[in-house]
C-alpha cells in the first residue's frame, strides 16, 4: 500500500510542478485516492486500486506513446489523474456468500459505488483538478473522454467522442492507455467477485 503511494507521489513531483499541484496533492492525501480501489469487481477491485491503475497507466502512456516533443507534465496530468472521480466514490459493504468447500454461508465483503458528487466520470475528473489547478485544453478533453466507448454520454448516443479524438491526438493516447492499464496490465487484480 505505501509502495503505491510513494511512487505516485514521487511521479506527481517529479512531473507536476504547475500553480497549484502542490494543493491539489494535499487534497488528495485528505482523501481515499491512495487506498480506494479501481472499480466494483473488474479490474483493481482491491484496496489501493485506484493509485495502483493510475500509475499503470502512466507508466503505458510514456511507453507507447511519448515521442519526442511531447509534454511529461501533460503526460503525467492525464495519466495520473484521469480518475480522480473515483477519489471518496466507493464504500466497502458486506453479502453472504455461500462457501462451495463448507457449505456454510459468510459474509463477504464487496465495493459498492456512492457517488457523493455525481457529475459524471470524465468531466467530474477534470472538474476536481481545476479546482486546484488549470488544465490545457488537450488534457481537459483527454481526461474527460478517456473512458471512450464505454462513457455514458457515448453509450447514450454522442458524437463527441469521435470529434475529441480526432482533433486530440493525446486523448486517444490515454484512452489506450486506459485500456492498456486495465485489459493486460491489471489482470487478476480483483479480489471482489461482484459488486454494484
Amino acid at each position: 500500500m505505501e509502495d503505491y503511494r510513494r511512487q505516485f507521489i514521487e511521479l506527481y513531483n517529479q512531473n507536476i510542478t504547475r500553480p497549484g499541484a502542490d494543493r491539489l496533492l494535499k487534497w488528495l492525501e485528505g482523501t481515499d485516492f491512495f487506498t480506494a480501489p479501481a472499480s466494483t469487481r473488474y479490474h483493481g477491485a482491491c484496496e489501493c486500486g485506484l493509485v495502483m491503475h493510475s500509475i499503470n497507466v502512466y507508466h503505458a502512456m510514456m511507453q507507447h506513446f511519448f515521442t519526442e516533443g511531447d509534454n511529461p507534465e501533460t503526460f503525467a496530468v492525464c495519466a495520473l489523474l484521469h480518475d480522480l472521480c473515483k477519489a471518496n466514490f466507493y464504500k466497502i459493504g458486506s453479502r453472504n456468500v455461500k462457501n462451495e468447500a463448507t457449505g456454510q454461508w459468510e459474509k463477504v465483503p464487496f465495493y459498492q459505488v456512492a457517488d457523493q458528487l455525481p457529475y459524471g466520470h470524465g468531466e467530474k475528473s477534470v472538474y476536481l483538478i481545476e479546482h486546484f489547478m488549470r488544465l490545457k485544453t488537450d488534457e481537459a478533453i483527454a481526461i474527460r473522454w478517456h473512458m471512450g466507448g464505454f462513457d455514458d454520454a457515448v453509450r447514450g448516443g454522442s458524437f463527441a467522442v469521435s470529434d475529441a479524438y480526432n482533433r486530440y491526438p493525446l486523448a486517444v493516447k490515454l484512452h489506450a492507455s486506459d485500456l492498456i492499464a486495465t485489459y493486460l496490465m491489471e489482470q487478476g487484480t480483483s479480489k471482489v467477485e461482484n459488486g454494484h
